[in-house]
C-alpha cells in the first residue's frame, strides 16, 4: 500500500473537500451581497461603508446579518433588473423584427435614391423586388 494512503485517510480527504466547498460558498455569498449592496440606490455611501466594515470585521455575522435583512429586498431586486433586461430585449426584437410591407421598401429606397445612396436604376430594382416579393 503506497504510503501517502495512509498518511491522509479518506475522512481526511472528505473533510477537507467539505471544508473547501464551504469556502466557497461563503465566497459566492460575499460577492452575492457585496453586488446587491453596490447596485442599490436607496442608501447612501455611508450606509454602503457600514455594511462593508460589518462584513469585513465580523464575515459570517455581517453577511448573515445582511442576508436576514435584506433577503426579501435582494429579491425584489434581481426581479426587477431581470424584468427591466427582458423588456429591453423584447423591444429590440421587436424594432428589428417588425415586418416591413412593399410600401415602406419602396419609401425606404425612395429615401436612398433621394439622398444619392443609390442609381435610378437600383431603384427600379429594389422597387420590382419590393412589389413582387
Amino acid at each position: 500500500m503506497p504510503l501517502a494512503a495512509t498518511d491522509y485517510p479518506f475522512l481526511s480527504v472528505m473533510w477537507s473537500t467539505f471544508v473547501f466547498f464551504g469556502w466557497v460558498l461563503f465566497i459566492w455569498l460575499l460577492i452575492t451581497v457585496y453586488a446587491d449592496l453596490f447596485r442599490r440606490n436607496d442608501i447612501s455611501g455611508w450606509g454602503k461603508a457600514a455594511w462593508i466594515v460589518f462584513t469585513i470585521f465580523l464575515p459570517f455575522i455581517g453577511v448573515f446579518v445582511y442576508l436576514i435583512a435584506q433577503g426579501r429586498a435582494m429579491s425584489a431586486r434581481t426581479e426587477q433588473r431581470h424584468a427591466e433586461a427582458r423588456s429591453q430585449v423584447d423591444a429590440y426584437v421587436r424594432s428589428v423584427a417588425q415586418p416591413t410591407s412593399s410600401t415602406d421598401e419602396i419609401v425606404q429606397a425612395k429615401e436612398l435614391l433621394d439622398t444619392g445612396a443609390i442609381t435610378p436604376d437600383e431603384f427600379t430594382a429594389l422597387k420590382q423586388k419590393a412589389l413582387t416579393g
